[in-house]
């Protein structure tokens, strides 16, 4: 017979040396741990951290020692235990949201002889375990959520999903359903899911249990909403970073950035932000500025201020051996160490290893370095680069160890530590307004001020259709604060015309992205050797400009256009900030996030609301110039070009010649800047 009580506030099961403890954390939600070892792991809640002292008391723990079986509800959610230790989770109404896939014997009911239980813990050779959670597969189930990944799917039903962090890949292991639930694998080890049509499969390769979190709503909102309680609400974006991001790979002087930023304003171009990219430090792994190149910092941050400009600076978390500071954090274990031969584990001009943001020790080190060197000189936002961290091309997670553990237990974890380390730093030293440009995220990433940007993706249509999809899944995942290099960043050759024509359609997505931010290594590239002595003899250079005014001027007009188009709905954007700080709403999201009783809405992966009064259908294809966009039903629409009103619940033709992105707003709630929107007069 299994033990069976009531601890923590929770039901705890146990039998034949497995611990199962469920917990309410949060309205509507439960939280879900089960271990092999003596105890569950204390003090590890890993993204679970804003519910924890205020989770709740169940409404009813049930348990029934002759059966052997219990249940526990707390809100809309319930979950139950039978007597063979089967887990099943139903809301309010009894519809069953997940259960347990379990193909064992003795009998009973869903039993077969293939010896698969739906919860495994199998130990590792003198370690850890590796856990399996399978569940049933639900016909007609669409899945969203996940993070950031380039891929052409939406919906991730029929997927199956690789749980590591890259370069253009952010895991965040969290679900929408449209069965009415959301749910989070709370382990950042490692691993894979998999959405198969006969099961559900989430898997971590090295962990000490399996930890995951659901919650049970009747609509999107609400489950994103109940999802950022639990994991945290990104702060109240400043005014200034909803404007205009400038930036290239990359500004190699002083002189240079500050020409950019009065060429825009003699011009009476708007931006916000300017950005200085890698590569302005004598060497990886020292976070200042070389003083050949850039001799006076805090001269150049007031003249950008005087301006009206912030300045963002290029941080890596990688330490060449060569560096100032490389004896001095290996000998305090600052660096992620290697668990065979060498120790460096980055090659990029130089030999290199990633600093353990794991280890407070480190972080602390690194942010003391920036303070001095960048934030004491005025800087106040970082671009947190290279944050998964990026191990070469064949990321061998078994080779690497943390201050926390091996890298296959929680590598996962590595770009939250590596903004918490800024984001504290920051706020220690009395900043409020915090906005910090990061390369990769994990659940609840969004508490610590950063904007995640989709990585060094290509210059071509297929691209940005994916990054459409990768911003409307980073937005449920919890990610309101979103961009993306406007025009890609590697392939993108400023003479061709061809590229004229992304690079402008690219535009007017960036133009209804939560960030508006300008990038790209431009062809044909700037090669120079003024960093030889130090790289090697390697030529290291720019790419080619990238600045709106120095492209042809057909293009330059539709791109000054949409400038001026992103400043009018500003106030709009800020509303929107608000609501994702207050509730967790993204600012971006899929059609059916405000339309869920259109069960067309749910299979639309081209087409966005931007707030709930803006659609977006972006052209993602060359030549384009119609497309048909579906309106949701529930409401009219206005065509911001044409000013028509439309029914919703219909598909429509629009034209799209290269200076239009179809755009339509609420009739009922029209948004009066965008329709009104007039380009203003060229300044002489």
């Amino acid at each position: 017979m299994a033990v069976i009580e009531k601890r923590d506030n929770g039901l705890y099961w146990e039998h034949a040396a497995e611990q199962l403890l469920i917990q309410p954390w949060g309205p509507n939600s439960l939280r879900f741990r089960v271990t092999k070892k003596n105890d569950f792991t204390p003090n590890q809640d890993w993204a679970l951290t804003y519910s924890k002292d205020q989770a709740g008391q169940a409404d009813d723990i049930t348990i029934n020692h002759e059966e052997n079986t219990c249940s526990i509800t707390n809100g809309n959610i319930t979950a139950a235990i039978n007597r063979f230790g089967w887990l099943k989770v139903t809301n309010a109404a009894g519809k069953v949201l997940v259960e347990e896939r379990w193909q064992v014997k003795p009998g009973g009911e869903k039993t077969s002889p293939l010896g698969i239980p739906g919860r495994e813990l199998k130990p590792i050779i003198g370690g850890d375990y590796s856990a399996t959670m399978r569940f049933e597969a639900h016909d007609g189930e669409k899945i969203y959520g996940m993070g950031q990944r380039q891929e052409k799917q939406l919906n991730y039903k029929g997927c199956i999903l690789e749980l590591a962090q890259r370069n253009t890949q952010a895991t965040v292991p969290f679900v929408l359903s449209n069965r009415g639930y959301g749910f989070l694998w709370n382990n950042p080890a490692i691993g894979q899911v998999t959405f198969a049509n006969n099961e559900t499969k989430w898997e971590a390769r090295d962990t000490d249990q399996i930890d995951f979190w659901i919650t049970a709503e009747d609509s999107p909102a609400k489950i994103v909403e109940n999802y950022t309680d639990a994991t945290g609400k990104v702060p109240m974006m400043p005014e200034f970073a909803s404007g205009f991001w400038q930036c290239k790979l990359r500004y190699r002087t002083q002189d240079e950035l500050l020409k950019v930023a009065y060429e825009y304003k003699d011009k009476g171009l708007p931006i916000n932000v300017i950005v200085i990219d890698f590569f302005h430090w004598p060497n990886q792994g020292e976070w200042k500025f070389d003083p050949k190149y850039w001799p006076d910092p805090a001269g150049m941050v007031k003249e950008l201020k005087s301006m009206g400009i912030k300045l963002m600076v290029s941080i890596w978390p990688t330490v060449d051996v060569n560096s100032e500071n490389y004896d001095e954090m290996n000998d305090r274990g600052y660096l992620v160490r290697a668990e065979r031969m060498y120790q460096d584990s980055y090659h990029f001009m130089g030999n290199e290893t990633f600093f353990d943001a794991t280890n407070p020790g480190a972080r602390k080190f690194v942010w003391d370095k920036a303070k001095q060197n960048y934030y004491d000189k005025g800087v106040r936002m970082f671009w947190l680069d290279e944050a998964e961290p990026e191990y070469g091309f064949l990321y061998d997670f078994d080779h690497f160890r943390y201050y926390q553990g091996p890298a296959l237990k929680l590598s996962n974890i590595y770009p939250l530590d590596y903004a918490k380390a800024f984001y504290e730093g920051q706020k220690a030293a009395g900043q409020k307004d915090i906005v910090n440009l990061v390369r990769c995220v994990w659940a609840g990433s969004q508490k610590y001020g950063v904007v995640l940007w989709s990585g060094d993706v290509h210059s071509t249509f297929e691209s940005l259709q994916k990054q459409i999809v990768a911003g409307l899944n980073a937005g449920l995942s919890g990610i309101s604060w979103w961009t993306t290099d406007i025009g890609g960043f590697t392939g993108g050759n400023v003479k061709d015309p061809k590229f004229h024509e992304l690079l402008t359609r690219w535009f007017q997505f960036g133009t209804f992205c939560p960030v508006m931010r300008l990038h790209g290594f431009r062809e044909p590239a700037e090669q120079t050797i003024e960093h030889a002595d130090r790289m090697f003899n390697q030529p290291f250079g720019s790419g080619a400009f990238n600045e709106i005014y120095k492209y042809p001027h057909a293009t330059y007009e539709i791109l000054r256009k949409y400038l001026f188009m992103r400043e009018a709905i500003r106030p709009y954007v800020m509303e929107q900030m608000k609501k994702a700080h207050t509730d967790g709403t993204p600012v971006m999201r899929p059609l059916f996030y405000d339309f869920a009783k259109d069960e067309q809405a749910w299979d639309v992966s081209d087409e966005y609301m931007f707030g709930p009064d803006v659609l977006v259908a972006p052209i993602i294809h060359a030549g384009q110039t119609e497309r048909q966009v579906y309106l949701p039903a529930g409401a009219d629409w206005i065509d911001v070009q044409t000013k028509h009103t439309y029914q919703g619940g219909q598909t429509v033709t629009v034209p799209c010649p290269i200076d239009t992105i179809p755009l339509f707003t609420r009739a009922a709630h029209p948004l009066e800047s965008l329709l009104n929107f007039k380009v203003p007069a060229e300044k002489n």
